[in-house]
């Protein structure tokens, strides 16, 4: 069953294509090099990419061969993703929540979720991923959050005091240490669907200027939904902040966590892909 609150969070998504388009970034390649070796795809493979949005990791994708089904539940997103991958003849973009969607030919090489996977239904998620998947896919889960290093950018503890107030339900301190966050390795293993099979982490700073950071938090559900007059006034106070800095810019830390997945069907395998050692980038 659907949530309706998380229903109308992933919805919020659609309302501004372009936007997300301009204002979401991309992942480090080497999580692409680390997805290829772990998952053994190869230029051909057949992957299902959960909720691509524009296409932010699609390209990637596209570029060492695959054969993408993207589906995407916006359809705004979906017009701007087909704009963006024109060039790829072996992506197509399906409009379609994942939930309800029935491909014509299952038994894909990988089901892949780049910040994706959280949104949909934990009841089905896990279940329609293994039905998707020949006797030997893998399921591939990309988790970005937001985290603040010891030497990360100060300014993020004062943006608390601008939340305060206007935006409920709004973390009451700054950004996790990247050490504090975890990947889905154990949501994972207890669904009883999948086991996990490798798991790796990527480390990376983007700097924005006021304008670029207020643009993307225009594409968090959370900041859609806030009244507009609330939004407009956090919005000014974050600007003011931020142009108030030394450099005019705030950096941003992201931690992305990519675990890897086989069906818990199959039998263990001796594999060096077994290992669950951690990478940073």
């Amino acid at each position: 069953m659907g949530c309706p609150d998380r229903d109308r969070l992933r919805e919020t998504f659609d309302q501004d294509p372009e936007g997300y388009k301009r204002a979401r970034p991309t992942y480090p390649a080497e999580l692409f090099d680390d997805l290829a070796v772990l998952a053994h795809l190869g230029a051909g493979s057949r992957i299902v990419e959960i909720g691509p949005g524009t296409g932010q990791a699609t390209g990637e994708l596209a570029r060492r061969g695959y054969r993408v089904t993207g589906i995407e539940l916006g359809a705004g997103l979906a017009a701007l993703a087909r704009q963006r991958l024109a060039a790829f003849p072996d992506v197509e973009i399906v409009t379609s929540s994942f939930e309800t969607w029935q491909p014509r030919r299952a038994e894909f090489d990988a089901v892949v979720a780049f910040t994706s996977f959280h949104w949909l239904d934990p009841e089905v998620r896990y279940e329609r991923a293994a039905r998707l998947l020949r006797r030997d896919g893998v399921l591939a889960i990309v988790s970005t959050r937001h985290v603040l290093s010891e030497d990360g950018d100060s300014i993020f503890a004062d943006l608390q005091a601008d939340y305060r107030g206007l935006m409920p339900g709004a973390d009451a301190g700054p950004p996790p240490h990247p050490d504090a966050v975890a990947g889905v390795s154990d949501e994972i293993d207890a669904s009883g669907r999948f086991r996990t099979i490798a798991s790796r982490r990527y480390l990376w700073d983007v700097s924005y200027t006021a304008d670029q950071y207020i643009a993307l938090l225009d594409t968090y559900s959370g900041h859609r939904l806030l009244e507009l007059s609330k939004r407009k006034l956090l919005y000014a106070r974050i600007r003011k902040r931020i142009e108030g800095s030394t450099n005019s810019t705030i950096s941003k830390s992201y931690l992305a966590t990519l675990d890897i997945a086989r069906p818990a069907s199959q039998s263990p395998s001796s594999h060096a892909e077994l290992d669950r050692s951690s990478a940073s980038g």
